[in-house]
């Protein structure tokens, strides 16, 4: 089940410290959602293959704030680091605050997920060994399908590796996690509309 691993005081401090939007839902509509990922800093860029990553979803019901925390990755698994898709090397998401930049609508084709509507920016990384090449000067900036989906389709299961589930996408561990993230981003866009935005800071980021 959902992972308890920060505040939801502790991600909105974050994501405010900097710069960024944090939706309040002043007028307690409900569901105004904010979606943060947290990269986990203390594996310095390894190549871990683990879902050692979180991403939290913070809003408000009935006017009271509500927060969950997910074991995910935000990193690419072993499997296409060492077998890129792409010349220029395999993506990994770069920290920052992508606004609309994602809708409800098929993953691959095959089942609702957040898909990447909207640019977001990436490193890119091609020597195929066992550490993310977060370099400033090897990015792009485009629409490269980078969606929020699930790993195991299986209920009440969690995969434990992420091997081929993530090619840069952001990937949630446990099944049962991913369908209570899905059901608030449903419930999110009969208010909203469909568009989400989506945030990605570091866990050296949080107090």
């Amino acid at each position: 089940m959902a992972k308890t691993c920060y505040t939801r005081e502790q991600i909105e401090s974050a994501v405010k410290a900097k710069g960024y939007v944090w939706f309040e839902d002043a007028n307690d509509k409900g569901y105004d959602v904010n979606i943060v990922g947290v990269r986990n800093s203390e594996t310095n860029g390894k190549v871990t293959n683990a879902f050692d990553d979180c991403i939290t979803i913070s809003y408000k019901e009935d006017g009271e704030w509500q927060f969950h925390c997910f074991e995910c990755t935000t990193d690419p698994g072993t499997h296409w680091v060492e077998n890129i898709m792409r010349e220029e090397g395999v993506a990994i998401l770069k920290p920052g605050q992508y606004r609309r930049s994602h809708k409800l609508r098929l993953h691959a084709g095959k089942y609702l997920a957040l898909g990447q509507q909207n640019p977001v920016t990436v490193y890119r990384d091609n020597n195929r060994d066992d550490n993310y090449d977060l370099d400033e000067n090897n990015t792009q900036t485009g629409l490269f399908g980078i969606n929020i989906h699930r790993a195991t389709g299986r209920a009440g299961k969690k995969s434990t590796q992420v091997d081929k589930w993530s090619a840069g996408c952001q990937v949630i561990a446990h099944n049962d996690d991913w369908h209570c993230f899905l059901d608030i981003c449903q419930q999110a866009r009969e208010i909203w509309g469909n568009n989400f935005t989506y945030t990605l800071i570091e866990s050296k980021d949080i107090v």
